[in-house]
Order: C-alpha cells, then sequence, then structure tokens
C-alpha cells in the first residue's frame, strides 16, 4: 500500500530514513532554510515558498497559490509510488496535510472525498488542512467543492505541538482482482 508520510520539518531526516522515504515536497515560508535528508535526492524533492495563511494580502507573507498546488498536483503525478512520498511543513498540521489530500487525489482521483478525509482525521487527530491549499486542489482536481465539504466535516484538529507526524494511506487499486 502506498502511504505519504506528514512530518514537521523537525523530523523529516529520522522519519525518511525510517519509511525509506526518496520524494519529498517542503512547504515552508520563502527564505526558511534547512538541510534536505541525504536520501532524498535533490532532483526528486519539490520546495515550495509560501507562508501558512489562508488569504493574500498579507504584507511580505506568500499565500498558497494555483502555481504552488499546481506543482503538487504534477509532483505527485510522477511519483512512482514503490516509496512513500515525505511531505513536510513547519509543524506538520496544517499546510503539509492539505498537501497530503491534494497528492492522493491526484493519484487516486477515484477515491471518494469523505472517506479521504476521514482516513486523515483517523491518521492525525491534530491535523487542520490549510483551507486556502484545500480550495485551491479542490478546484484544480475537479472535485467541485466535495474536498472542501468533506474537510470542513471533519473539523479543526486538536491542539498541537508540531512533533505529530502520521502516514496516510492510499486508497487499495480500485482494479485489483480479490
Amino acid at each position: 500500500m502506498s502511504l505519504i508520510v506528514v512530518s514537521p520539518l523537525s523530523r523529516i531526516a529520522e522519519l525518511a530514513v525510517r519509511y525509506k522515504a526518496r520524494e519529498m515536497i517542503t512547504l515552508m515560508a520563502e527564505k526558511q532554510d534547512f538541510h534536505r535528508p541525504a536520501v532524498i535526492s535533490a532532483e526528486r524533492h519539490l520546495k515550495l515558498g509560501m507562508n501558512d495563511i489562508t488569504f493574500a494580502g498579507t504584507g511580505d507573507l506568500i499565500a498558497p497559490q494555483e502555481r504552488h498546488v499546481l506543482q503538487i498536483i504534477d509532483f505527485a503525478r510522477t511519483w512512482d509510488r514503490s516509496a512513500p512520498l515525505l511531505i513536510h511543513c513547519w509543524m506538520g498540521v496544517s499546510r503539509s496535510p492539505a498537501a497530503a489530500l491534494i497528492a492522493s487525489l491526484a493519484v487516486a482521483p477515484e477515491d471518494d472525498d469523505e472517506a479521504l478525509a476521514l482516513r486523515l482525521r483517523a491518521a492525525s487527530p491534530y491535523a487542520t488542512p490549510n483551507a486556502r491549499l484545500v480550495e485551491i486542489g479542490d478546484g484544480l482536481l475537479g472535485r467541485n467543492g466535495r474536498l472542501v465539504k468533506a474537510v470542513k466535516g471533519i473539523g479543526r484538529g486538536a491542539d498541537a505541538d508540531g512533533n505529530a507526524p502520521f502516514a496516510l494511506a492510499l486508497p487499495p487499486a480500485q482494479d485489483a482482482i480479490p
């Protein structure tokens, strides 16, 4: 079963090694720097500069944009799924869970939005996916409001200290023969 591992920045090296991840998506503020885990090649590391905000027009902060979400979708669709995809932001609570939902639907568009949101909540009681990323992803993936509604349905996650990584399973292959 394919997995998307969601992590805070502080645990990316540990989780990359533990899960044998070879590909990673980073969603961090533009000027925040860090060391990419050695097991992740530079060619399979997508680094997106954005802040964890839900609306544009906030001074020097960069709100998630359509171009960011298109890059998540394109990167996910080139993920070979032979190893988990690692997605992280600063705390692993808002931007990276939203990106995990988007990436999951990019590779498994037949998945039910509500079932996906419930899997996310079961995997993490703390996740509160960034509403702007979810809304943009919903539109670009042609979900017709279903993803937005499903994420609203699971509500805000519990308060977190930024040390609660989790793994989100992709749905089983729909064409598997029992």
